[in-house]
């Protein structure tokens, strides 16, 4: 079977920049994500990760 993806993969003229693309764009796309992250404020990540438990905070749900 892979020999008949392999035939038709040869016959279309261009095809090895394909692969070359997806690396490039999925290593891109990673290192994009690490820089957003490893740059984000420490305030704001702190903020973020007390909000599920603070108590402070209104419900959701209030009852009438």
């Amino acid at each position: 079977m892979f020999e008949q993806i392999k035939h038709n993969m040869e016959t279309i003229s261009g095809v090895s920049i394909y692969p070359i693309l997806s690396l490039l764009i999925f290593f891109l796309f990673f290192v994009t994500l690490g820089i957003w992250v490893f740059s984000y404020r420490k305030e704001k990540l702190a903020e973020l990760s007390h909000m599920p438990i603070n108590e402070t905070d209104q419900p959701l749900n209030p009852e009438p």
